[in-house]
């Protein structure tokens, strides 16, 4: 949220120049292309020092890559904690940063070495890096209130067809659906689709043959229904959110319509005063009043 971030702090008063002039710098493209270049190269590091020979070969140079890399971070996180202040601390995003970023810092020793593998959660920064990231996750965070209601419905369903799948078919195929929770694993399977018919449903089909009745309906309303109310609002709030402006960058459609606008109301103030002081009456009739053949060409209806 850098460029909302930046309109905060010159929007503020008594603000030193040198904290403006750090910021609109930290906020640039090319800084911001820099940075997204650091955090795609240290990705792709951490990805090599998953592998033995990459590792055997060329450990130290990928070390000191990452630790270079994770100072890049540091001192970015620094700057603008000196010269957005407390504002920094108002954005969500940057918090996010500063987690990613601490959490490579922690000594990776003793009862902490298992951070060590949380270093890959650094290239989430993209997220915040990129409008077009940051979009997406605020769709899906705007999406989640209406999610609340689907996960309730799915939930429900979901629960009585495993006690009922093992009430039905437990004591016959037990390694399934024995107990509630094999029962909620295995339909949990036949939801994805992965391996319903030829590993499961056509086995338990052999001892019960009306199975059929059980499985294609949950398979229609859990798969092809509830998930796709899942897919269906997030798509439809990402499109809602498209359509409004980035508070962050105003429209120069807005910026050009505001300007017309004005220069409108001028001339017709313009006009307004140049027809009192010809009539001498303070209260004008409507057919006295003369506009500009300018304003007559450009009618604020147009705007």
């Amino acid at each position: 949220m850098g460029d909302l971030d930046l309109r905060k702090l010159e929007e503020q008063g008594g603000v030193a120049p040198w904290r403006l002039h750090g910021a609109r710098w930290i906020e640039s493209a090319s800084v911001q292309a820099f940075l997204t270049g650091v955090i795609v190269l240290n990705a792709v590091v951490l990805g090599l020092e998953t592998s033995p020979t990459w590792r055997d070969r060329w450990g130290p140079i990928l070390v000191g890559v990452d630790r270079l890399c994770l100072l890049v971070f540091t001192l970015e996180l620094g700057f603008k904690m000196c010269v957005y202040r407390s504002l920094f601390w108002r954005s969500g995003w940057n918090w996010f940063d500063t987690a990613v970023v601490g959490i490579a810092l922690i000594p990776a020793a003793g009862p902490w070495a298992v951070l060590r593998s949380l270093r890959v959660l650094r290239v989430l920064r993209l997220l915040t890096i990129l409008p077009q990231l940051r979009r997406v996750v605020a769709a899906f965070l705007h999406a989640i209130p209406g999610l609340v209601g689907v996960i309730l419905i799915m939930a429900i369903f979901y629960y009585t067809a495993g006690v009922l799948a093992t009430s039905l078919f437990g004591s016959t195929h037990p390694q399934w659906f024995g107990t509630l929770g094999r029962s909620l694993y295995t339909l949990f399977q036949i939801m994805t689709l992965e391996s319903w018919s030829m590993g499961i449903v056509r086995p338990v089909m052999e001892v019960h043959p009306w199975a059929w009745a059980f499985f294609v309906p949950y398979i229609v309303i859990a798969t092809f229904t509830i998930l796709n109310l899942f897919i269906g609002i997030i798509v439809s709030t990402m499109q809602e959110l498209a359509t409004l402006p980035d508070p962050g960058r105003p429209a120069a459609e807005l910026k050009e319509a505001l300007t017309r606008l004005e220069a409108d109301v001028q001339s017709l103030r313009a006009c307004i005063e140049r027809v009192e002081l010809e009539s001498g009456d303070a209260t004008l009739r409507r057919s006295d009043a003369r506009f500009p053949e300018e304003l007559k060409q450009r009618p604020l209806s147009s705007l």
